[in-house]
């Protein structure tokens, strides 16, 4: 940080130049000057992942079980935002027994990547610690029930999936296999068990002390009729604006690049950034969770409207209890449907398809040609559409971090980044922030 003061007037510039354990590069720049930022800036350089050209000339099958190898944490939100593309394309209809279960295997995924974020790389910086291995010697409670409640999401993936990680069984249409009674019947013990401990968990967390910083949010989520939104939904919600169709969200939304960074940035047309994930959805569906969700909520004094970020914990903690209560009346009342998977056949057409990723709206589309092949591809993932309000909450924050000592103003910009669990920066406890005075 460089610092002048001449004529009552004061100037700082931040830098912080690295971090660490996140999928690509990043630093982030701010200039402030008498308390007003004159240049603020999220640099991300992420390694270019190449998705989008390697499922072109792919049939739409391989294309499910190639995208899931975008994210280790999430990827059965590809697999799943893929294949609603395709069967939008082709106009395949899920029968319900077959739907439920990939509402059930996508229940998995929220439960263990929310528990990851909660316990491991976010309520650190609530109690103090570097990481979830320095917290675990003074909380070894805290995080071992943490990893109870991820095993319980895990196993619910690798039973209908065929493994807890790049799952194997989900297609278009379905599964290559469903699972039998007896299978989920056999989880709902751990189920149960881990949706006592994350009632217990979201009481303690609601209690943490945050930072108070709320941003005036534009929240972003799918609508899926009288569901809270997860696996499936044909419209997107904006914050003051028209429901619109998946299929439109490049009227709505557009990505480009920014001049100080490799990867895209997402806002409305209008500019304006955006915020999806679990606020945006709780935002705009608090009335559609799960009984026991919907009164822990309420216990708890958790808002529909929670605008700050690092609150965000709590509403994940709420998300997981409504994943979990969930997954258990899916396989209280679980039948094993005649087929599993829909029939569908290719053919030359354009589908789009979004779902719910832990951390937001994931969307496809993709062109089929009359060979059935996939002929173009493109994939909107939350951390991109979140990126340019991340972007923002950082300049907001910003005047604020001059009055800071410099290891706080540190950890205060790593808090508020981990907050929106974003794929790129999920775990930046080790930001590098260089300070010059002169």
């Amino acid at each position: 940080m460089s610092e002048q003061n001449g004529g009552g007037e004061s100037e700082r510039t931040y830098h912080v130049d690295l971090m660490t354990r996140v999928e690509g590069e990043g630093r982030f720049f701010v200039h402030v000057k008498d308390g007003a930022v004159l240049d603020a800036r999220l640099e991300i350089f992420e390694a270019p992942r190449f998705f989008e050209g390697f499922v072109r000339g792919r049939e739409p099958d391989e294309v499910v079980d190639i995208v899931a190898r975008i994210c280790g944490i999430c990827p059965v939100a590809y697999q799943v935002s893929a294949s609603r593309a395709f069967e939008a394309a082709f106009g395949v209809a899920l029968p319900e027994p077959v739907r439920a279960l990939r509402r059930l295997l996508y229940c998995g995924e929220w439960i263990e990547s929310h528990a990851l974020h909660v316990f491991m790389l976010h309520a650190p910086d609530f109690l103090g610690y570097a990481s979830a291995v320095e917290m675990a010697a003074d909380h070894k409670g805290l995080v071992e029930q943490g990893l109870r409640i991820k095993k319980a999401g895990n196993a619910l993936i690798e039973a209908l999936g065929g493994r807890a990680t790049h799952p194997v069984s989900p297609r278009v249409g379905g599964f290559w296999k469903a699972p039998s009674k007896e299978t989920l019947r056999a989880l709902a013990g751990d189920l149960a068990r881990a949706l006592e401990e994350t009632e217990e968990a979201t009481r303690f967390v609601a209690t943490l002390d945050a930072p108070d910083f709320t941003p005036d949010y534009v929240y972003v989520a799918l609508e899926d009729g009288a569901r809270y939104p997860i696996e499936a939904g044909d419209r997107i919600v904006v914050s003051g604006r028209e429901p619109v169709d998946v299929a439109r969200w490049d009227e709505v939304m557009e990505e480009h690049h920014v001049p100080h960074s490799n990867a895209l940035q997402a806002r409305l047309k209008d500019g304006t950034p955006y915020l999806c994930g679990p606020m945006a959805r709780l935002h705009h569906h608090a009335e559609k969770l799960h009984p026991r969700a919907a009164e822990l909520m309420r216990e708890v004094g958790l808002g529909r409207s929670e605008g700050n970020p690092h609150r965000s914990i709590v509403v994940r903690c709420v998300e997981t209890v409504h994943a979990l209560a969930e997954a258990l009346d899916i396989v209280a009342g679980y039948a094993e449907p005649e087929a599993p998977a829909a029939r569908w056949e290719a053919k030359a057409a354009v589908g789009c398809g979004a779902s719910e990723a832990p951390r937001g709206l994931l969307w496809h589309r993709y062109a089929v040609g009359a060979d059935g092949w996939v002929a173009d591809a493109r994939i909107v993932p939350p951390t991109s559409q979140n990126q340019a309000r991340i972007e923002d909450d950082l300049r907001g924050m910003a005047p604020g971090l001059a009055e800071m000592e410099h290891g706080a103003a540190t950890e205060l910009c790593e808090q508020l980044i981990r907050a929106y669990d974003p794929c790129i920066s999920c775990a930046t406890h080790f930001l590098d922030l260089r300070i010059e005075r002169g």
